[in-house]
């Protein structure tokens, strides 16, 4: 642990995070939640809110990809995910979406705001609920070049999550 300069649970709870929150909107799958777990462990981000059907630990299945990050990383359910956004905008949060949409901006030309961010990633069929995109303040979409113009959750996660945080550290 040492030698990869790998943090204690103790040390990840009190060093300063990335003023990021990842909302997840009525995903399906176990699998996809424990590794947005590991991401946001990762890259040290304040926290993920679990929404809707979305399966919330202790789990065996999200525990096999989230390999203890659900120790490390702070993590809330809310019932619905507009109550969610309804939340994080009261504590200043700005919301983005990341979904396919008429007006959404590309991710290489988004710049995250000052005040922290809540990213919203929707189910693996139906993407982000048309009510939660109407609450945001935009969406973000990953350029994609191929015939599918689709991707995993956990793999769109792990893209915004890192583009994001490369422009905040800057």
């Amino acid at each position: 642990m040492e030698e990869l300069g790998r943090k204690t649970v103790a040390e990840f709870k009190a060093a300063d995070k990335t003023p990021l929150v990842l909302v997840l909107d009525n995903v399906r799958s176990m699998h996809n939640v424990g590794s947005v777990f590991r991401t946001a462990d990762a890259f040290l981000l304040q926290g993920i809110i679990l929404c809707g059907y979305t399966p919330v630990p202790p789990h065996r299945d999200i525990q096999k990809t989230a390999l203890g990050a659900t120790e490390t990383v702070e993590w809330q359910y809310y019932p619905t995910t507009l109550e969610a956004v309804q939340a994080l905008r009261q504590e200043g949060y700005a919301i983005m979406a990341i979904e396919q949409a008429s007006s959404s901006v590309m991710l290489d030309g988004f710049q995250p705001p000052a005040a922290p961010l809540a990213l919203v990633f929707g189910n693996e069929v139906s993407g982000v609920d048309a009510e939660v995109i109407k609450q945001a303040d935009g969406c973000i979409e990953i350029p994609q070049l191929g015939m599918k113009h689709s991707l995993n959750i956990s793999v769109s996660a792990g893209i915004v999550v890192w583009d994001l945080f490369c422009k905040l550290k800057k």
